[in-house]
Protein backbone atom coordinates (compact mmCIF):
# COMPACT_ATOMS: atom_id res chain seq x y z
CA UNK A 1 0.00 0.00 0.00
CA UNK A 2 2.36 2.66 -1.24
CA UNK A 3 0.24 4.95 -3.46
CA UNK A 4 -0.42 8.46 -2.21
CA UNK A 5 -2.83 9.43 -5.03
CA UNK A 6 -5.61 7.71 -6.99
CA UNK A 7 -7.24 9.32 -10.03
CA UNK A 8 -11.02 8.85 -10.16
CA UNK A 9 -13.41 8.62 -13.11
CA UNK A 10 -15.09 11.86 -12.04
CA UNK A 11 -16.42 13.64 -8.98
CA UNK A 12 -20.01 13.57 -7.69
CA UNK A 13 -21.24 13.92 -11.29
CA UNK A 14 -19.71 13.07 -14.69
CA UNK A 15 -19.10 16.74 -15.53
CA UNK A 16 -17.00 17.24 -12.38
CA UNK A 17 -13.52 16.43 -13.71
CA UNK A 18 -10.75 16.02 -12.80
CA UNK A 19 -11.19 14.11 -9.55
CA UNK A 20 -8.81 12.27 -7.26
CA UNK A 21 -8.06 11.26 -3.69
CA UNK A 22 -4.63 11.76 -2.16
CA UNK A 23 -2.68 12.00 1.07
CA UNK A 24 -0.83 15.21 1.86
CA UNK A 25 1.75 13.14 3.68
CA UNK A 26 2.56 9.44 3.39
CA UNK A 27 0.81 6.67 1.49
CA UNK A 28 -2.90 5.97 1.19
CA UNK A 29 -4.05 3.25 3.62
CA UNK A 30 -5.86 1.33 0.88
CA UNK A 31 -5.19 -0.62 -2.26
CA UNK A 32 -7.50 -0.87 -5.28
CA UNK A 33 -7.28 -4.55 -6.17
CA UNK A 34 -9.80 -4.48 -9.01
CA UNK A 35 -11.91 -1.99 -10.95
CA UNK A 36 -11.80 1.79 -10.92
CA UNK A 37 -13.62 3.49 -8.03
CA UNK A 38 -15.57 6.72 -8.32
CA UNK A 39 -15.77 9.67 -5.96
CA UNK A 40 -19.05 8.54 -4.36
CA UNK A 41 -17.79 4.93 -4.20
CA UNK A 42 -14.94 6.07 -1.98
CA UNK A 43 -17.12 8.29 0.20
CA UNK A 44 -19.30 5.23 0.80
CA UNK A 45 -16.23 3.03 1.27
CA UNK A 46 -14.60 5.17 3.96
CA UNK A 47 -17.83 5.84 5.87
CA UNK A 48 -18.92 2.21 5.74
CA UNK A 49 -15.45 0.94 6.72
CA UNK A 50 -15.50 3.08 9.86
CA UNK A 51 -18.94 1.72 10.74
CA UNK A 52 -18.05 -1.98 10.44
CA UNK A 53 -14.70 -1.49 12.16
CA UNK A 54 -16.44 0.14 15.11
CA UNK A 55 -19.19 -2.49 15.24
CA UNK A 56 -16.53 -5.22 15.26
CA UNK A 57 -14.63 -3.56 18.09
CA UNK A 58 -17.76 -2.87 20.15
CA UNK A 59 -19.42 -6.28 19.86
CA UNK A 60 -16.56 -8.68 19.00
CA UNK A 61 -18.42 -10.21 16.05
CA UNK A 62 -17.96 -9.90 12.28
CA UNK A 63 -19.79 -6.83 10.97
CA UNK A 64 -21.11 -5.68 7.62
CA UNK A 65 -22.75 -2.62 6.12
CA UNK A 66 -24.67 -1.92 2.94
CA UNK A 67 -24.22 1.74 1.91
CA UNK A 68 -25.99 3.97 -0.61
CA UNK A 69 -25.21 7.66 -1.10
CA UNK A 70 -23.09 8.05 2.03
CA UNK A 71 -25.64 6.51 4.41
CA UNK A 72 -26.22 2.90 5.43
CA UNK A 73 -29.20 1.04 4.01
CA UNK A 74 -28.35 -1.64 6.56
CA UNK A 75 -25.75 -2.69 9.13
CA UNK A 76 -25.42 -5.88 11.15
CA UNK A 77 -23.25 -8.33 13.05
CA UNK A 78 -22.69 -11.99 12.22
CA UNK A 79 -25.48 -13.75 14.10
CA UNK A 80 -26.72 -17.00 12.55
CA UNK A 81 -29.88 -16.77 10.44
CA UNK A 82 -32.96 -18.81 11.26
CA UNK A 83 -34.86 -20.63 8.51
CA UNK A 84 -37.28 -17.74 8.00
CA UNK A 85 -34.53 -15.21 7.38
CA UNK A 86 -32.67 -17.67 5.16
CA UNK A 87 -35.75 -17.84 2.96
CA UNK A 88 -36.43 -14.10 3.13
CA UNK A 89 -32.84 -13.40 2.04
CA UNK A 90 -32.87 -16.07 -0.74
CA UNK A 91 -30.10 -18.26 0.75
CA UNK A 92 -31.95 -21.39 1.87
CA UNK A 93 -29.42 -23.81 0.38
CA UNK A 94 -26.21 -21.79 0.62
CA UNK A 95 -23.27 -22.30 2.96
CA UNK A 96 -23.09 -19.39 5.41
CA UNK A 97 -20.15 -18.17 7.47
CA UNK A 98 -20.50 -15.61 10.31
CA UNK A 99 -19.31 -12.88 7.90
CA UNK A 100 -21.82 -14.00 5.28
CA UNK A 101 -24.59 -13.83 7.91
CA UNK A 102 -23.52 -10.28 8.78
CA UNK A 103 -23.73 -9.16 5.15
CA UNK A 104 -27.04 -10.93 4.54
CA UNK A 105 -28.50 -9.13 7.54
CA UNK A 106 -27.10 -5.78 6.42
CA UNK A 107 -28.39 -6.27 2.88
CA UNK A 108 -31.68 -7.67 4.15
CA UNK A 109 -32.59 -4.61 6.21
CA UNK A 110 -33.84 -2.80 3.11
CA UNK A 111 -33.19 -4.90 0.02
CA UNK A 112 -34.81 -2.40 -2.35
CA UNK A 113 -32.60 0.47 -1.15
CA UNK A 114 -29.53 -1.79 -1.17
CA UNK A 115 -29.80 -2.37 -4.93
CA UNK A 116 -26.42 -1.25 -6.31
CA UNK A 117 -24.91 -0.84 -2.86
CA UNK A 118 -21.39 -0.40 -1.57
CA UNK A 119 -20.37 -3.21 0.80
CA UNK A 120 -18.12 -2.96 3.85
CA UNK A 121 -16.91 -6.05 5.71
CA UNK A 122 -14.90 -6.10 8.92
CA UNK A 123 -13.09 -9.41 8.26
CA UNK A 124 -11.10 -11.05 5.50
CA UNK A 125 -13.68 -11.99 2.86
CA UNK A 126 -14.28 -15.73 2.67
CA UNK A 127 -15.78 -17.82 -0.13
CA UNK A 128 -19.35 -18.08 1.30
CA UNK A 129 -19.53 -14.28 1.56
CA UNK A 130 -18.09 -13.77 -1.92
CA UNK A 131 -20.62 -16.19 -3.42
CA UNK A 132 -23.47 -14.19 -1.87
CA UNK A 133 -22.06 -10.87 -3.10
CA UNK A 134 -21.76 -12.42 -6.57
CA UNK A 135 -25.54 -12.92 -6.66
CA UNK A 136 -26.42 -9.32 -5.71
CA UNK A 137 -26.31 -6.08 -7.71
CA UNK A 138 -23.51 -4.11 -6.07
CA UNK A 139 -20.91 -1.46 -7.00
CA UNK A 140 -17.98 -2.55 -4.87
CA UNK A 141 -16.58 -3.80 -1.59
CA UNK A 142 -14.05 -2.73 1.03
CA UNK A 143 -12.48 -5.18 3.50
CA UNK A 144 -9.16 -5.78 5.26
CA UNK A 145 -8.36 -8.73 3.00
CA UNK A 146 -9.67 -11.45 0.68
CA UNK A 147 -9.12 -15.18 0.58
CA UNK A 148 -7.69 -16.09 -2.88
CA UNK A 149 -10.74 -18.13 -3.94
CA UNK A 150 -13.10 -15.36 -2.73
CA UNK A 151 -11.15 -12.76 -4.69
CA UNK A 152 -11.46 -14.79 -7.88
CA UNK A 153 -15.24 -14.94 -7.48
CA UNK A 154 -15.50 -11.18 -6.89
CA UNK A 155 -13.28 -10.34 -9.87
CA UNK A 156 -15.86 -11.93 -12.19
CA UNK A 157 -18.57 -9.40 -11.24
CA UNK A 158 -19.55 -6.59 -13.63
CA UNK A 159 -17.59 -8.19 -16.47
CA UNK A 160 -14.40 -7.91 -14.48
CA UNK A 161 -14.93 -4.26 -13.47
CA UNK A 162 -16.21 -4.79 -9.94
CA UNK A 163 -14.43 -2.45 -7.53
CA UNK A 164 -12.51 -4.30 -4.82
CA UNK A 165 -10.63 -2.32 -2.17
CA UNK A 166 -8.33 -3.63 0.53
CA UNK A 167 -8.17 -1.40 3.60
CA UNK A 168 -5.35 -1.27 6.11
CA UNK A 169 -7.13 -2.27 9.36
CA UNK A 170 -4.45 -0.54 11.44
CA UNK A 171 -4.94 2.88 9.83
CA UNK A 172 -6.07 5.70 12.13
CA UNK A 173 -6.56 9.24 10.80
CA UNK A 174 -5.26 12.37 12.45
CA UNK A 175 -7.19 13.76 15.43
CA UNK A 176 -8.13 16.91 13.48
CA UNK A 177 -9.93 16.61 10.15
CA UNK A 178 -10.67 19.23 7.51
CA UNK A 179 -12.55 19.62 4.24
CA UNK A 180 -13.29 22.37 1.75
CA UNK A 181 -16.76 23.69 0.99
CA UNK A 182 -17.18 26.53 -1.51
CA UNK A 183 -13.44 27.16 -1.39
CA UNK A 184 -13.50 27.56 2.38
CA UNK A 185 -11.76 25.11 4.71
CA UNK A 186 -13.67 23.62 7.62
CA UNK A 187 -11.76 22.03 10.49
CA UNK A 188 -12.91 20.03 13.52
CA UNK A 189 -11.93 17.27 15.90
CA UNK A 190 -12.73 13.91 14.33
CA UNK A 191 -15.76 12.15 15.81
CA UNK A 192 -13.82 9.32 17.45
CA UNK A 193 -16.06 9.04 20.51
CA UNK A 194 -16.51 5.39 21.53
CA UNK A 195 -20.03 3.99 21.58
CA UNK A 196 -20.18 1.65 24.58
CA UNK A 197 -22.66 0.37 27.14
CA UNK A 198 -21.70 3.29 29.38
CA UNK A 199 -23.97 5.45 27.21
CA UNK A 200 -26.94 3.33 28.28
CA UNK A 201 -26.55 3.73 32.06
CA UNK A 202 -28.80 6.78 32.51
CA UNK A 203 -32.23 5.15 32.26
CA UNK A 204 -34.89 7.80 32.81
CA UNK A 205 -38.08 5.72 32.54
CA UNK A 206 -40.01 3.75 35.14
CA UNK A 207 -39.00 0.52 33.43
CA UNK A 208 -35.28 -0.05 34.04
CA UNK A 209 -34.61 -3.58 32.79
CA UNK A 210 -32.28 -3.50 29.80
CA UNK A 211 -31.35 -7.06 28.72
CA UNK A 212 -28.01 -7.80 27.06
CA UNK A 213 -29.70 -8.39 23.70
CA UNK A 214 -31.36 -4.97 23.90
CA UNK A 215 -28.06 -3.28 24.80
CA UNK A 216 -26.47 -4.98 21.81
CA UNK A 217 -29.19 -3.76 19.45
CA UNK A 218 -29.05 -0.22 20.85
CA UNK A 219 -25.27 -0.16 20.28
CA UNK A 220 -25.80 -1.34 16.70
CA UNK A 221 -28.35 1.43 16.18
CA UNK A 222 -26.15 4.13 17.75
CA UNK A 223 -23.02 3.13 15.82
CA UNK A 224 -25.07 3.02 12.61
CA UNK A 225 -26.35 6.55 13.29
CA UNK A 226 -22.81 7.80 13.83
CA UNK A 227 -22.21 7.25 10.09
CA UNK A 228 -25.68 8.17 8.80
CA UNK A 229 -26.53 11.54 7.26
CA UNK A 230 -28.54 13.55 9.79
CA UNK A 231 -31.26 13.93 10.92
CA UNK A 232 -31.47 10.18 11.45
CA UNK A 233 -33.26 7.47 13.42
CA UNK A 234 -32.45 3.74 13.42
CA UNK A 235 -34.56 0.71 14.40
CA UNK A 236 -32.62 -2.47 15.29
CA UNK A 237 -33.74 -6.02 16.01
CA UNK A 238 -31.95 -9.33 16.49
CA UNK A 239 -28.46 -8.05 15.72
CA UNK A 240 -29.20 -5.86 12.73
CA UNK A 241 -30.60 -2.54 11.67
CA UNK A 242 -34.09 -3.04 10.22
CA UNK A 243 -35.08 0.54 9.43
CA UNK A 244 -32.95 3.65 8.92
CA UNK A 245 -34.49 7.06 8.39
CA UNK A 246 -31.70 9.32 7.13
CA UNK A 247 -31.25 12.90 6.01
CA UNK A 248 -34.69 14.24 6.94
CA UNK A 249 -35.28 17.81 8.07
CA UNK A 250 -37.85 16.76 10.70
CA UNK A 251 -37.29 14.20 13.45
CA UNK A 252 -40.81 12.77 13.07
CA UNK A 253 -40.16 12.25 9.36
CA UNK A 254 -37.02 10.29 10.29
CA UNK A 255 -39.06 8.15 12.65
CA UNK A 256 -41.86 7.59 10.15
CA UNK A 257 -39.44 6.63 7.40
CA UNK A 258 -37.44 4.28 9.63
CA UNK A 259 -40.65 2.76 11.04
CA UNK A 260 -42.07 2.09 7.58
CA UNK A 261 -38.85 0.30 6.63
CA UNK A 262 -38.92 -1.71 9.85
CA UNK A 263 -42.52 -2.72 9.22
CA UNK A 264 -41.60 -3.78 5.69
CA UNK A 265 -38.81 -5.93 7.14
CA UNK A 266 -41.31 -7.59 9.48
CA UNK A 267 -43.80 -8.14 6.64
CA UNK A 268 -41.21 -9.77 4.38
CA UNK A 269 -41.29 -12.63 6.89
CA UNK A 270 -45.09 -13.04 6.70
CA UNK A 271 -46.13 -16.58 5.65
CA UNK A 272 -47.96 -15.12 2.65
CA UNK A 273 -44.72 -13.55 1.43
CA UNK A 274 -42.76 -16.72 2.16
CA UNK A 275 -45.22 -18.66 -0.04
CA UNK A 276 -45.20 -16.31 -3.05
CA UNK A 277 -44.84 -18.26 -6.29
CA UNK A 278 -42.42 -16.31 -8.48
CA UNK A 279 -41.86 -17.03 -12.14
CA UNK A 280 -38.66 -19.00 -12.72
CA UNK A 281 -36.83 -16.34 -14.75
CA UNK A 282 -37.01 -13.60 -12.11
CA UNK A 283 -33.74 -12.22 -10.71
CA UNK A 284 -33.27 -11.60 -7.00
CA UNK A 285 -33.76 -7.87 -7.58
CA UNK A 286 -36.96 -8.46 -9.52
CA UNK A 287 -38.24 -10.62 -6.67
CA UNK A 288 -37.40 -7.83 -4.21
CA UNK A 289 -39.34 -5.36 -6.35
CA UNK A 290 -42.30 -7.73 -6.63
CA UNK A 291 -42.40 -8.21 -2.84
CA UNK A 292 -42.20 -4.44 -2.35
CA UNK A 293 -45.16 -3.95 -4.70
CA UNK A 294 -47.05 -6.81 -3.04
CA UNK A 295 -46.75 -5.13 0.35
CA UNK A 296 -47.64 -1.64 -0.87
CA UNK A 297 -51.12 -0.21 -1.27
CA UNK A 298 -52.55 1.95 -4.07
CA UNK A 299 -50.38 0.75 -6.95
CA UNK A 300 -50.42 2.59 -10.25
CA UNK A 301 -51.62 0.78 -13.36
CA UNK A 302 -48.02 0.25 -14.50
CA UNK A 303 -46.93 -1.04 -11.06
CA UNK A 304 -49.91 -3.38 -10.92
CA UNK A 305 -48.94 -4.83 -14.31
CA UNK A 306 -45.34 -5.45 -13.18
CA UNK A 307 -46.60 -7.04 -9.97
CA UNK A 308 -49.07 -9.36 -11.71
CA UNK A 309 -46.48 -10.47 -14.27
CA UNK A 310 -44.03 -11.55 -11.55
CA UNK A 311 -45.97 -14.58 -10.35
CA UNK A 312 -47.03 -17.94 -11.71
CA UNK A 313 -50.38 -17.31 -10.04
CA UNK A 314 -51.34 -13.80 -8.94
CA UNK A 315 -51.59 -13.95 -5.10
CA UNK A 316 -54.28 -12.45 -2.92
CA UNK A 317 -53.07 -9.24 -1.30
CA UNK A 318 -52.75 -8.81 2.45
CA UNK A 319 -55.27 -6.34 3.82
CA UNK A 320 -54.50 -3.70 6.44
CA UNK A 321 -55.80 -5.81 9.32
CA UNK A 322 -53.68 -8.81 8.30
CA UNK A 323 -50.57 -6.65 8.03
CA UNK A 324 -51.23 -5.01 11.39
CA UNK A 325 -51.80 -8.35 13.09
CA UNK A 326 -48.46 -9.65 11.80
CA UNK A 327 -46.48 -6.54 12.75
CA UNK A 328 -47.99 -6.72 16.24
CA UNK A 329 -46.28 -10.11 16.70
CA UNK A 330 -42.89 -8.38 16.81
CA UNK A 331 -41.65 -6.82 20.03
CA UNK A 332 -38.45 -5.93 21.87
CA UNK A 333 -37.28 -3.72 19.01
CA UNK A 334 -34.59 -1.13 19.77
CA UNK A 335 -34.59 2.46 18.55
CA UNK A 336 -31.89 5.11 18.62
CA UNK A 337 -31.93 8.73 17.54
CA UNK A 338 -28.95 10.94 16.67
CA UNK A 339 -30.52 13.90 18.51
CA UNK A 340 -33.29 14.44 21.05
CA UNK A 341 -36.95 13.76 20.38
CA UNK A 342 -38.77 17.11 20.51
CA UNK A 343 -42.29 15.62 20.79
CA UNK A 344 -43.94 12.41 21.95
CA UNK A 345 -45.27 11.70 18.44
CA UNK A 346 -41.99 9.92 17.70
CA UNK A 347 -42.63 7.55 20.62
CA UNK A 348 -46.22 6.95 19.53
CA UNK A 349 -45.04 5.97 16.04
CA UNK A 350 -42.25 3.80 17.45
CA UNK A 351 -44.72 1.91 19.64
CA UNK A 352 -46.54 0.73 16.50
CA UNK A 353 -43.34 -1.15 15.52
CA UNK A 354 -42.93 -3.02 18.78
CA UNK A 355 -40.22 -0.71 20.11
CA UNK A 356 -39.36 -1.57 23.71
CA UNK A 357 -35.92 0.05 24.13
CA UNK A 358 -34.80 3.57 23.20
CA UNK A 359 -31.53 5.48 23.31
CA UNK A 360 -31.42 9.20 22.60
CA UNK A 361 -29.38 12.18 23.85
CA UNK A 362 -32.16 13.93 25.76
CA UNK A 363 -32.06 17.66 26.29
CA UNK A 364 -35.39 18.74 24.84
CA UNK A 365 -37.62 21.19 26.71
CA UNK A 366 -40.26 18.44 26.36
CA UNK A 367 -38.16 15.60 27.76
CA UNK A 368 -40.81 14.93 30.42
CA UNK A 369 -43.50 14.54 27.74
CA UNK A 370 -41.30 12.03 25.90
CA UNK A 371 -40.50 10.13 29.12
CA UNK A 372 -44.22 9.99 29.95
CA UNK A 373 -44.95 8.57 26.50
CA UNK A 374 -42.35 5.85 27.09
CA UNK A 375 -43.87 5.10 30.49
CA UNK A 376 -47.32 4.86 28.88
CA UNK A 377 -46.01 2.08 26.63
CA UNK A 378 -43.79 0.40 29.23
CA UNK A 379 -40.63 1.25 27.30
CA UNK A 380 -37.08 1.53 28.63
CA UNK A 381 -35.31 4.73 27.57
CA UNK A 382 -31.74 5.82 28.20
CA UNK A 383 -30.45 9.37 27.81
CA UNK A 384 -26.99 9.08 26.26
CA UNK A 385 -26.25 12.84 26.45
CA UNK A 386 -24.38 12.34 23.17
CA UNK A 387 -25.51 13.89 19.89
CA UNK A 388 -24.40 12.00 16.76
CA UNK A 389 -24.94 14.40 13.87
CA UNK A 390 -23.07 13.44 10.70
CA UNK A 391 -22.81 15.66 7.62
Amino acid sequence: MSENEILLRYGNNPHQKPAKIYMKEGALPLKVINGRPGYINLLDAFNSWQLVKELREALALPAAASFKHVSPAGAAIGIELDDTLRKAYFVEDMELSPLACAYLRARGADRVSSFGDWIALSEQVDLPTARIIAKEVSDGVIAPGYQPEALEVLKQKKKGNYVIIQMDPEYEPEEIESREVFGITFEQKRNNIEITNQLLKNIVTEQKNLPESASRDLLIALITLKYTQSNSVCFAHDGQAIGIGAGQQSRILCTRLAASKAENWFLRQHPAVMDLNFKDNLTRSEKDNAIDLYLRDNLSTAELKVWEESFIKVPDRLNHQEKRAWIDKFSNTALASDAFFPFRDNIDRAAECGVKYIAQPGGSIRDQDVIKACNDYGMVMAFTELRLFHH
